[in-house]
């Protein structure tokens, strides 16, 4: 029997197909590893494409996108490695858009006025580097509303000429606890190199004073960075601001109650002497160092307003300066007889001037309110009554020193 030639023999059909599959899957393979190859060599490339696209200018916004506490007054854009070309920021509620301006580099941007408490608003900045590559950053926030954060009203305001008696006096809108935090961050200065201290009169008011009055044609400058500072659990600050204001001549003014004049120093120089009617015996004046913290030129005085019901009801008191916060001022008189002044004492509390009605004509009610300024001080002695307050009116003077830095909280 012959033995069939096996080399001539046609091969069996699986066989092939596995070949055929092995070879397809090496080809595959080749192709695969030619396409991660390619696929490398194009990310590579795509990198390349974006690094050289992407701009370097680096935007930041001062508020985080998302935050619920930004600032009313730090709110803003800076730009590195770069120069602004447009800001847009709208109070999203009204679509109003908020006035501001670019720096003159290009680097800043910052809202022409400060924002509202408790405000969403939202902040698109765009910038181009060097090269003119664009950059856009987005940033939507809401302003730390009323009921988290605190403000100051102060006296005086910032540009005033003030006299030589003049606290810097604070009161807060919200009880303050942490008092040290809050007094740290306001400063108060003065170019005549007198030491100011704070004294707090309980959780809401905050005055600053020298030893002794300030010197005359002094500037004082007040710091105020309570932006941030947390004056409470549920209060933090939001002012940030420089106020300054320049002390005028020196004019301290003695009411003798007993002798019922007034004598007006200038400069340590007696300029006028007039005669006064002061606090009768039922109702004496205070004594004490009293700050005018208020000029009217008429003003309404009504008793029942100041606990003397309908005992009185003047509708144009003249050339009225106040002098507490009690009731007490210095006013023009014009409905009591000439007589009385300088010989009896029958006003309510105040220290009453001859004057006229409609505070016209050469009187010396009208005299000595041209004369003084606010912050200038009258000294009252005499009286039967008690010395005011120091917090009735702006009349911390009648502290002493230690007693002044002894309510300093820091």
């Amino acid at each position: 029997m012959t033995t069939p030639d096996i080399a001539a023999q046609p091969q069996p059909r699986r066989r092939r197909r596995v070949l055929l599959a092995t070879a397809a899957l090496a080809a595959v393979g080749a192709l695969t590893l030619s396409a991660c190859g390619g696929d490398a060599d194009a990310k590579d490339d795509k990198k390349s494409g974006a690094g050289k696209d992407a701009s370097g200018a680096q935007i930041a916004i001062s508020s985080k996108d998302g935050a619920t506490d930004a600032s009313i007054n730090a709110t803003g854009v800076k730009v590195k490695d770069g120069k602004l070309s447009t800001v847009k920021m709208t109070d999203v509620a009204s679509g109003k858009a908020v006035e501001g301006s670019i720096s003159a580099d290009g680097g800043t941007w910052k809202p022409k006025d400060q924002l509202e408490r408790g405000t969403k608003y939202k902040v698109t900045a765009n910038a181009k580097d060097s090269e003119g590559r664009p950059a856009t950053e987005n940033a939507t926030f809401t302003t730390v509303s009323n009921a988290n954060s605190f403000i100051g009203t102060y006296t005086p305001d910032g540009g005033a000429k003030v006299g030589v008696g003049m606290p810097v006096s604070f009161t807060f809108d919200k009880p303050i606890t942490d008092k040290k935090a809050v007094q740290s961050h306001i400063t108060v200065s003065s170019s005549s190199g007198q030491k100011v201290v704070g004294h707090w009169f309980g959780g809401q008011r905050l005055d600053f004073r020298p030893q002794e009055y300030w010197k005359a044609g002094s500037k004082v400058t007040m710091k105020i960075e309570l932006d941030g500072v947390k004056g409470a659990a549920n209060a933090t600050g939001v002012q940030d601001k420089t106020v300054t204001f320049t002390v005028g001549r020196s004019q301290v003014s003695t009411v003798d109650v007993k002798a019922k004049k007034m004598t007006v120093e200038r400069d340590g120089k007696v300029v006028k002497s007039v005669p006064i009617s002061a606090g009768s015996a039922e109702n004496p004046t205070y004594n004490g160092q009293m700050v005018i913290s208020e000029k009217f030129t008429q003003t309404r005085m009504n008793g029942s307003t100041v606990g003397f019901g309908g005992e009185y009801d003047i509708k144009d008191v003249p050339h009225a300066m106040r002098l507490s916060t009690s009731g007490t001022f210095i006013h023009g008189n014009y409905w009591s007889s000439p007589s009385i002044f300088g010989s009896s004492n029958t006003s309510h509390g105040c220290v009453g001037l001859q004057d006229v009605q409609g505070a016209q004509g050469d009187t010396l009610g009208k005299w000595f309110f041209d004369s003084s300024l606010v912050g200038d001080v009258v000294t009252v002695k005499g009286s039967p009554d008690k010395t005011i307050a120091p917090d009735n009116g702006l009349n911390g003077w009648n502290m002493s020193w230690s007693q002044w830095t002894a309510g300093s909280a820091v």
